[in-house]
């Protein structure tokens, strides 16, 4: 073939290179999509910054030399669960920690995650560069053949049984730790829970609600098998809700009480007795026997009935902690326009980051 022939081709080559050409277009433009659409279902909510925290000048210091600073007494240990579906819920929280408390920079959190932590450790740390945290990844496994279904399915959740294992996954030196829920804010200084008095027995302490029905929690085939039934014979039982518990770690693992949770719940598997995810186990191991808190600490069932619309009050009494459990999450509902009057008191510490939003 000629030089010239090189330079302009025949006819038939232009089309043979027409062919290939569009072939080639075709293929990049499926693979764009594809790599769109991926892109689309892994895109991570952004937040905004926080503003920086700091000590009152009455707080003791933490940073001391010759001393594992998670080992400090003066540190206020705070456990919660991360996930992606309540990432904004559990962001609030925080932010609502921090801002009311007294010694902000004294408070080390300890987050729980099921799935890959890299993204959620980088929202953490972009959101609240100067908070001192540790992230323990969770292996759902561990749980998931223990999880018996549910009368809600959101209850099913292994992540939701994350604090049974809390004593295992938190360093040895930690003897005490607030957990808390991510549908939560607080208005008041996280210190005055954490100091609650455990006594001298006593492995957890949380709000008691002594007037629930504490029998619905438990099927009929538990109260009517004598043995199981004879659990609570010695104890006064009451109601206590799991999302806010202030828990002495070291007295747990002396206790051996992760395998007792075990031990009703692969017992659950076998015999149906009970129908609530997660807070039967705990109730059938400590109810009765739990340190008191005080309800302001635990302002619970805010989140209502979101099929219904149900929108719920305030309890009577003073106010701690604002606590959204039930179907409807606060940020859901302003999302939708149809919030509650009370999701009003989570909106200012939600940090989401809008899309329309301008950076200062």
């Amino acid at each position: 073939m000629s030089s010239l022939a090189l330079i302009f081709p025949p006819n038939h080559l232009h089309r043979h290179h027409h062919y290939r050409l569009l072939l080639f277009l075709l293929i990049s433009a499926s693979i764009a999509a594809t790599s769109s659409a991926t892109t689309t279902t892994t895109t991570y909510q952004r937040f905004k910054e926080a503003p920086q925290f700091y000590n009152a000048p009455t707080c003791p210091s933490i940073d001391v030399h010759d001393t594992n600073e998670m080992c400090s007494p003066q540190a206020v240990h705070v456990a919660m669960t991360l996930d992606d579906a309540y990432l904004r819920g559990s962001m609030a929280a925080i932010f609502s920690i921090l801002q009311h408390s007294s010694c902000p920079q004294n408070i080390i959190f300890h987050f729980v995650a099921s799935a890959t932590a890299d993204h959620l450790r980088y929202t953490i740390s972009r959101s609240f560069p100067s908070l001192k945290f540790q992230i323990y990844p969770y292996d759902s496994s561990t749980v998931s053949g223990l999880i018996s279904t549910s009368i809600r399915s959101a209850l099913d959740c292994p992540l939701n049984y994350a604090r049974n294992y809390l004593p295992n996954l938190i360093h040895q030196c930690v003897r005490r730790v607030v957990y808390l829920d991510s549908d939560l804010v607080l208005v008041d200084d996280i210190a005055k829970l954490a100091a609650t008095p455990l006594g001298d027995v006593s492995v957890l302490a949380a709000p008691e609600y002594c007037n629930a029905n504490f029998t619905s929690y438990f099927t009929p085939t538990f109260w009517s098998n004598p043995t199981l039934s004879l659990t609570f014979a010695d104890r006064k039982a009451c109601y206590f809700n799991t999302g806010v518990m202030v828990i002495d770690l070291q007295r747990w693992r002396e206790g051996d009480y992760t395998k007792k949770i075990i031990e009703w719940m692969e017992l659950q598997k076998r015999i149906r007795i009970y129908e609530l995810g997660s807070l039967p186990p705990f109730l059938l191991v400590f109810a009765g026997e739990i340190a008191p808190v005080d309800h302001r600490w635990n302002q619970h069932g805010l989140g209502g009935d979101n099929y219904r619309g149900l929108c719920r009050d305030l309890h009577p009494g003073p106010v701690s902690l604002l606590h959204w459990s039930g179907k409807g999450k606060p940020w859901v509902r302003l999302d939708a326009h149809r919030p509650c009057p009370l999701d009003a008191l989570w909106a200012p510490y939600d940090l989401l980051q809008t899309p329309f939003a301008l950076e200062s």
